[in-house]
């Protein structure tokens, strides 16, 4: 298990520092993804993870509070609405209405996380 956890772990990672040079691409999701698979299976990766200048402070705020950082709720919110706009403009009932849908959930339970 611990295996499948590092290897988890080092994907999880790949994923976030492609998310660095995509901009669609999330970044600090996979890191936290990635910190908590090497929590389970290799504490040096998940020391250096909450070591780095920027990625640490989000991963400490997160398993601390539940927080995401005020510019990290903006950009999710403003790109939800972004989506959902799009999916209104571009696409056909009843397809339309469910980039809607996921930018009113998702973006309802942004807001309600604590701000780090």
């Amino acid at each position: 298990m611990r295996l499948f956890y590092l290897a988890a772990g080092f994907l999880a990672l790949a994923l976030g520092v492609i998310g660095i040079f995509l901009p669609l691409m999330p970044t600090v999701p996979f890191m936290l993804l990635a910190a908590f698979f090497f929590a389970r299976s290799n504490p040096e990766w998940e020391a250096k993870l909450l070591a780095d200048p920027r990625f640490g402070p989000h991963i400490r705020a997160w398993r601390e509070r539940g927080a995401i950082s005020r510019l990290g709720k903006t950009a999710g919110i403003v790109g939800l609405c972004g989506s959902a706009i799009m999916g209104l403009v571009f696409l056909y009932a009843p397809w339309r209405y469910v980039p809607l849908a996921v930018a009113l959930l998702c973006g309802s339970w942004i807001a309600t996380r604590p701000t780090a």
